[in-house]
């Protein structure tokens, strides 16, 4: 079977060329030529000889994904459409912002948590994306958008649960991050988690990025009924590793907080929350529910928005509303599903 350069870390690059009897100079070149230079084929390496392009096609290839649809919305986001090589659907979107672009990437087709307010977990899980189609995400919308020398930031908030895909996800970042791939900085990459309590712990001892928790709830009680992952890891467990968790300077926490009608909104909730999150550096991103067909909620109104904005401030907390966009395509947070057909199943 042949190596995916997609798919390979620099040491395992290194190990490659070592044994195909090439320059230890290599493994950096190809892998320049890979990530930061895009190559769509081993052809495309110009700077190496014929031999060893020769050589290399008989052991590698170089995967790629190609946008089956691009939809626009009225606010300028962009959700992208990729098919995987086994027929799956895999949905990554670009947010723009004030100065920059925000990519947000998948990292599971599907989802096993089964969060009440997300369209992903309706589907269900169908599995684990590799370390390669999450890059694949990537490369392709710089491609498409040119901005292969700006780099957006790079939240993975995307489809599936990011922890429950450990291995694959940070074999990704590290290609991401590091100098012979993407180059992307560590500050402006953010991993986002249900609160899977050993993966946090690894993580944090594995790579230099931002955390953010999708929390969503004050107590255990509403949490165990919008989130099920909670009765396997409750808020004061999770609540202690956030704690811990080593954070770049001037950076916080992030902790997801969607807003649903009746559910979670009133101001007591609010006041349950300011005492949660106490003494843990962080910032509390309010996000009104983005409904979608067959949704079992609705979005809170406006000023119960802002008050529950209001009490978390009097409790100094920096806690922005996080204005949702690409609403108008089925791309905002909680809103993907990747509709391509699986076999006999079709993704939403």
């Amino acid at each position: 079977m042949k190596y995916d350069l997609r798919n390979i870390t620099i040491e395992e690059l290194k190990n490659l060329t070592s044994d195909l009897g090439m320059e230890p100079y290599r493994a950096r070149q190809i892998a320049q030529w890979v990530f930061r230079n895009n190559a769509g084929s081993i052809d495309d390496m110009t700077s190496l000889s014929k031999e060893t392009r020769k050589k290399l096609h008989e052991v590698a290839g170089i995967s790629s994904f190609t946008p089956e649809k691009v939809v626009t919305s009225a606010d300028g986001s962009k959700k992208y459409l990729f098919k995987t090589a086994d027929g799956c659907g895999v949905e990554s979107v670009l947010l723009p912002e004030k100065n920059h672009w925000t990519l947000c990437i998948s990292s599971q087709i599907g989802c096993t948590l089964g969060c009440r307010f997300c369209y992903t977990g309706t589907i269900g899980f169908i599995r684990n994306l590799s370390a390669a189609e999450i890059v694949n995400q990537v490369s392709a919308v710089l491609k498409a958008e040119g901005l292969q020398e700006k780099l957006p930031n790079l939240v993975l908030m995307g489809m599936g649960e990011p922890l429950l895909n450990y291995e694959q996800v940070v074999k990704s970042l590290k290609i991401l991050l590091s100098p012979w791939g993407f180059n992307f900085s560590h500050r402006k990459v953010t991993v986002s988690t249900a609160g899977i309590i050993p993966q946090i712990q690894q993580l944090a001892r594995d790579l230099p990025v931002n955390l953010a928790i999708s929390l969503n709830a004050p107590s255990d009680e509403i949490r165990n009924f919008l989130m099920p992952v909670n009765k396997k890891y409750p808020l004061k467990n999770f609540l202690y590793e956030a704690r811990s968790f080593p954070i770049p300077s001037r950076k916080r926490i992030t902790f997801e907080y969607v807003l649903i009608k009746d559910v979670n909104d009133s101001g007591e909730h609010a006041e349950a929350l300011a005492r949660l999150l106490q003494k843990i550096p962080c910032k509390i991103n309010l996000i009104p529910f983005n409904e979608y067909p067959g949704a079992p909620f609705k979005r809170p109104d406006e000023e119960h928005v802002t008050a529950f904005q209001s009490i978390l401030h009097q409790h100094h907390f920096t806690a922005p509303i996080r204005i949702s966009k690409g609403s108008d395509i089925v791309a905002a947070c909680g809103q993907l599903g990747g509709s391509i057909n699986v076999g006999n199943k079709q993704t939403p």
